[in-house]
C-alpha cells in the first residue's frame, strides 16, 4: 500500500485528487498551507485511518523533510495559481512556485524512500504557440507570464534532479481546468459578476475572443493517475487537455442562458491591441493531447461540455444571488 503525498491538497484539484486516492485505498498525507486551499474541502477524509492533514508551508524545509520521508510519491499541485498575480507581485510566483518545488526536490534527494514527483505543470509554458495544437515537443518555450516561466523553471528543476539524483519526475502541461468546486477562473468569475450587476451587465476582460481548451476536473484526475504506473522514462511530460477549444463569449452566454438572462449588456475591458485579457494571458490556447492517449487516457467531456457542466454545479451555490430574468 502506497503512501502518497498530496501538496495542496485542499485545493480545487488537489482536493479531487485525494478523493479518489482513499477510494483506490492508498495512504493520503496532505500538505497546505490554506493560502488558497480550504480546509472545508478535506472535511469527508478525516473519518478515514488513512488521511492525514498538516498545515505547513513548502517553505519550511526542515519539517518538510520529515514528512516526505514517510511517502512513496509525491503530487505536488501546491502552486500560486492566478497567472495574473505576477504583475503586480513577482515574488510570489517565484517563493510559491520555484522554491516550494526545488524544497520538494531537495528533501526527496535526501530521502531513503521517495523518489517519484508527479508535478502538474500549466499550458502556459508554451506561450503564444505557433503550433496549434501543440505537441510536447514544441519548441522554444517561451512564457508570456511570470506564472509561466516559473512552471518552467520548475520543470527544469526536476529534469536536473531527475537526471543527477535517480528521481522519477513525471510532469503534466495542463490546460484550463474546471469542476464543482472551482474557486477562480473565467466561469466563477462571471457567476461573481453577474451577482454583482444583477443581471444587468458583465465586465469582460480582452475582446472576448480568447480561445482556449477546458478540461473538466474529472478527466483530470483520469490522467494523473497515469503518472503512478510504470512509465518507459525516469523523466515524461504530457499535455492534458480536451481536444476543442471555447471562446470568452460563448462561455458568457452559456452562463447567461443558464440563468435565463437574455439582455446582459458585454463590457469589454481591452487594454492590449491584439484583445487578450491582461498581460501575461495566451490567447489562443489547444494542446495535443495524443501521446496521454497512447497511454489509455481517453477524455469524457468537450470544452463546452466542461464549462456546461461546471455552471451547473457552480450556480448551485450562487444563483440565489442572480436574478432569472426572460
Amino acid at each position: 500500500m502506497k503512501n502518497i503525498l498530496v501538496s495542496g491538497g485542499a485545493g480545487f484539484i488537489g482536493s479531487s485528487l485525494v478523493a479518489i486516492l482513499l477510494h483506490k485505498g492508498y495512504n493520503v498525507t496532505v500538505v497546505d498551507n490554506l493560502s488558497s486551499g480550504k480546509i472545508e474541502n478535506l472535511d469527508s477524509f478525516f473519518s478515514s485511518d488513512r488521511f492525514d492533514f498538516i498545515q505547513m508551508d513548502l517553505l519550511e524545509i526542515e519539517g518538510l523533510s520529515k514528512i516526505i520521508e514517510r511517502c512513496d510519491v509525491i503530487f505536488h499541485l501546491a502552486a500560486s495559481a492566478d497567472v495574473r498575480i505576477g504583475h503586480v507581485n513577482t515574488e510570489i510566483d517565484y517563493l510559491n512556485n520555484i522554491v516550494a518545488t526545488r524544497n520538494i526536490l531537495e528533501c526527496m534527494r535526501r530521502s531513503n524512500k521517495c523518489k517519484k514527483i508527479i508535478f502538474t505543470s500549466s499550458s502556459v509554458v508554451y506561450g503564444d504557440a505557433s503550433v496549434i495544437p501543440t505537441p510536447e515537443y514544441y519548441g522554444p518555450l517561451k512564457p508570456i507570464s511570470l506564472y509561466g516561466g516559473s512552471k518552467l523553471a520548475c520543470e527544469a528543476l526536476i529534469s536536473g534532479y531527475v537526471s543527477i539524483f535517480g528521481l522519477t519526475g513525471i510532469i503534466f502541461r495542463v490546460a484550463n481546468v474546471v469542476g464543482p468546486s472551482s474557486n477562480h477562473g473565467v466561469i466563477v468569475d462571471f457567476v461573481r459578476k453577474l451577482g454583482a450587476s444583477d443581471g444587468k451587465f458583465l465586465n469582460i476582460f480582452g475582446d472576448g475572443t480568447q480561445n482556449k481548451s477546458y478540461l473538466y476536473i474529472d478527466d483530470l484526475i483520469e490522467a494523473l493517475l497515469i503518472g503512478m504506473g510504470d512509465l518507459t522514462s525516469s523523466l515524461e511530460i504530457f499535455n492534458v487537455g480536451s481536444e476543442d477549444q471555447i471562446n470568452v463569449n460563448s462561455i458568457a452566454r452559456i452562463i447567461c442562458h443558464e440563468f435565463g438572462l437574455e439582455k446582459v449588456n458585454f463590457r469589454y475591458l481591452t487594454e492590449w491591441e491584439d484583445g487578450r485579457g491582461w498581460p501575461g494571458d495566451v490567447k489562443n490556447m489547444l494542446l495535443s493531447v495524443d501521446k496521454l492517449k497512447k497511454h489509455g487516457w481517453k477524455i469524457n467531456y468537450s470544452s463546452a461540455e466542461s464549462v456546461s457542466l461546471t455552471i451547473k454545479k457552480v450556480t448551485e451555490y450562487n444563483n440565489k444571488t442572480i436574478p432569472r430574468r426572460s
